[in-house]
């Protein structure tokens, strides 16, 4: 199970949002790519990046600070909000992020998303955010009344490299991670799932190490406050 630390961007600075609310926003460091450089040294294998005005803008807002996160680190990057066509899709790959997360475009737009992961393969991930259990987008301001097992039903077989899953209840809240929800979605497509949301501790990535076919985890909130080890988890994911 892949460890994927994440670094949330505010106005150019790494925050944690509670329950995706913008006004919650805690700053953990003014300086992303310094934060993407502590990560690394620490050992995790992948960068999950989120531009959070991005996602509520419909245009990437946070590029300066996201190219200096990519010159930073040689890591592989997965890269969220705002990205929500074939241009914004192809600047961020030509620019050396290594996943392209679609979130409101894979609700509004899936036609995008099936075109983005034929031209490129292993490349284009699905963000599917859920509010009691149906679909939110636009930086979760919007519900739909589609379930994310419908959601992720729509790109079974079109060559979509991940899902990543979001309770958003429990995102920033350090309340658990919802492994029951995770594992029935992972359940029902043949798409890798990667779990967000809610990771309080290292009890957390046990739970979804045991799970059947979870495919890693994204933590934010519990690392930035040290509730997580990263030597320990790290240890706990490998095992």
């Amino acid at each position: 199970m892949i460890l994927y630390p994440a670094i949330d961007l505010k106005d150019g600075a790494c925050v944690r949002l509670k329950r995706g609310e913008m006004d919650q926003a805690t700053i953990f460091n003014n300086d992303p790519a310094a934060q993407a450089r502590a990560f690394a040294d620490a050992g995790f294998q992948w960068l999950h990046c989120v531009d959070l005005n991005g996602a509520f803008e419909g245009r990437s807002a946070n590029s300066d600070a996201i190219k200096k996160i990519r010159a930073a680190i040689n890591l592989p990057i997965q890269l969220g909000g705002g990205i929500r066509d074939h241009a914004a899709i192809e600047s961020w790959l030509d620019a050396g992020i290594t996943r392209v997360i679609l979130g409101t475009a894979a609700l509004k737009n899936p036609a995008l998303v099936k075109e983005a992961a034929k031209a490129h393969p292993n490349r284009i991930a699905v963000g599917i955010d859920a509010k009691d259990g149906k679909v939110a987008v636009e930086g979760w301001a919007k519900t739909s009344e589609l379930t994310a097992g419908e959601l992720a039903q729509r790109f079974e077989d079109a060559g979509v490299t991940a899902i990543i899953f979001t309770d958003i209840a429990r995102d920033g809240m350090l309340q658990g991670v919802n492994v029951a929800a995770t594992a029935a979605l992972a359940a029902s497509t043949s798409i890798p799932v990667i779990a967000s949301g809610g990771v309080a501790g290292i009890e957390d990535i046990d739970a979804l190490a045991r799970a059947p076919r979870i495919a890693g985890v994204v933590i934010g909130r519990a690392l930035y406050d040290g509730r997580i080890d990263p030597k320990v988890a790290l240890a706990k994911a490998a095992r």
